[in-house]
């Protein structure tokens, strides 16, 4: 928790080489208000000076990569730090004179916001090795997904464009290495056809594919479906073993990368409580933890508004009244949250009747969603807060 007994206000408006920085005392007056080099000993310099001259409370608006060094250094000075969150900062903006955005300007409001309003700030914790490993690693885990999920849709596409019988069949096995290994050797309609059904199947036995023989004869069944070569094949055969090598390799890397997330995240004490949850596995459990540690929540309203999972109510009069999703927060979070919550309708019967309700209701799907992922998340944080495990609810009839 944040101290009431800060004398010195200074906000760091942070950016990639240097952060402008301003100080203000309790009754708002600037005693330091310079751009500030993102070096540890600079940063040092000013922490300590300011320090002779009473409580500090740093204030970043961005805590993590380019504000990370500031946030560490004065971590290490044995300093305060909070984050006034972006969108928060820009609100609170409005209320000041003028409408030219600087630097300067924007270093000023966050000082004087921690100042006036401390209730809008979010306490930052030192996190620990593992926790701040984690963020690392699930932000990459992420880029690798992405990267995945661009790459199989370039060789869906040019398949929909050469041979699209081969596509349809192909197209949903591309998590399958062995499949890629095919696309490898023989990455064309023609290519595949003269290699012959015997040695595409001899491929897909090599590469550990258990339902080789079906696949092999499935693959022959769709080059049947087409005669005629499309212009662009021979174009296509030249990217596509490309593709699927870079497929390949994406794959051995986000496999490591879960290796490593997995090991760290079942050493964490957080591990069993976020897994007992249904619908909350190691990937989904590494993010909560690399997105929430070293972040004071006062309450679940605190959490659901960081993970953008509060409802923002607007009305006007009797004109206008409704509740909208927000779409602010930590997109991660809420995103990992969201599809934790789509995981747990399949099999969890007490999601899948909130889910129901909900559609019953009248809500769209992703609506329906997004509520049962904002009500499973008050119960993580209670969950998290308690330290106890996810209790099944008994059916009222058992």
């Amino acid at each position: 928790m944040i101290s009431t007994d800060v004398e010195i206000f200074l906000g760091l408006n942070v950016g990639k080489t240097e952060h402008w920085a301003c100080a203000v005392t309790q009754d708002g007056t600037k005693i330091w208000n310079k751009a500030l080099p993102n070096d540890e000993a600079k940063l040092t310099t000013v922490y300590q000076n300011l320090s002779a001259k009473g409580t500090v409370l740093v204030v970043v608006d961005q805590p993590a990569t380019i504000g990370a060094l500031a946030v560490a250094v004065a971590q290490h000075l044995g300093l305060q730090v909070a984050y006034l969150p972006g969108l928060t900062m820009r609100r609170i903006a409005d209320m000041y004179p003028g409408t030219a955005k600087t630097d300067e300007k924007d270093a000023f409001i966050i000082a004087d916001a921690a100042r006036t309003m401390p209730h809008t700030l979010r306490s930052l914790q030192l996190s620990d090795e593992e926790e701040a490993a984690l963020g690392m690693l699930t932000g990459f885990d992420l880029d690798l997904a992405r990267r995945i999920t661009q790459t199989s849709n370039r060789i869906r596409g040019l398949f929909t464009q050469i041979h699209p019988p081969l596509e349809r069949l192909l197209g949903a096995k591309l998590d399958y290495n062995a499949i890629l290994e095919v696309l490898a050797a023989w990455p064309t309609p023609a290519a595949l056809r003269h290699t012959g059904k015997a040695r595409i199947d001899a491929k897909l036995k090599k590469h550990h594919a258990r339902r080789h023989t079906a696949w092999a004869e499935a693959i022959m069944e769709a080059l049947d479906e087409q005669t005629v070569t499309v212009v662009g094949t021979d174009a296509a055969g030249l990217v596509i073993p490309h593709l699927a090598r870079q497929l390949i390799s994406l794959h051995a890397q986000r496999a490591d990368v879960a290796a490593h997330l997995e090991a760290m995240v079942e050493a964490h004490p957080l591990y069993p409580v976020l897994t007992s949850m249904p619908g909350v596995a190691v990937r989904t459990a590494a993010i909560i933890i690399a997105e929430i540690s070293g972040k004071t929540f006062t309450s679940s309203a605190a959490l659901s508004s960081y993970a953008g999972l509060a409802p923002t109510t607007r009305q006007s009069g009797t004109s206008i009244k409704s509740e909208r999703v927000s779409h602010s927060g930590n997109k991660r979070l809420k995103r990992a949250l969201f599809l934790s919550a789509f995981a747990s309708i399949r099999f969890d019967p007490t999601s899948r009747d909130y889910y129901d309700r909900k559609r019953a209701q009248g809500k769209r799907h992703n609506q329906a969603l997004i509520a049962l992922a904002h009500r499973r998340l008050t119960v993580l944080f209670a969950m998290i807060r308690d330290g106890s495990l996810y209790n099944v609810p008994v059916p009222k009839n058992a």
